[in-house]
């Protein structure tokens, strides 16, 4: 098979609609990630990829998070938000985004303690994920923010 031949095929088009988890509701959906482990990161692209998302950005740390969000501004749909990287507090990022006017969901795997104080309201989803709480809450969010 000639490389012409490769190129034209469409094995970089991922069917959603073949992947029974897939909500279409999601497809589209462009979201910002901030997440320091590698391995999580990964798994949550699985995830958000199965679902039709797009991630627009990503960062694993707080400066680099608050850079992204000042470059890709209002193009994002809905931000995750690790709460802990790297024991830093992400909360400069969810301020930032507060400001900007996009939505955004926490995650954790140290619980909810201490962010319904400084963020009420806010959807906090616990480590390790289950893929329907996420979409559920990325589904709720998105929702909200509509209204």
């Amino acid at each position: 098979m000639s490389a012409a031949n490769v190129d034209s095929l469409p094995f970089a088009q991922v069917d959603q609609e073949d992947d029974p988890r897939a909500n279409p509701a999601l497809h589209g959906l462009r979201l910002f990630v901030v997440e320091d482990e590698a391995l999580v990161a990964l798994l949550l692209e699985s995830m958000l990829d199965a679902h039709g998302c797009i991630i627009v950005g990503q960062a694993t740390a707080v400066k680099p998070a608050l850079e992204s969000v000042a470059r890709i501004g209002r193009t994002v749909d809905v931000a995750i938000l690790d709460v802990n990287l790297g024991g830093e507090r992400v909360f400069p990022v969810a301020d930032a985004l507060m400001e900007k006017g996009v939505p955004f969901v926490f995650t954790t795997g140290y619980g909810p303690s201490g962010l319904e104080e400084r963020y009420p309201g806010r959807t906090v989803i616990t480590k390790p994920y289950m893929e329907a709480a996420l979409v559920e809450a990325l589904l709720n969010v998105h929702r909200a923010s509509m209204h």
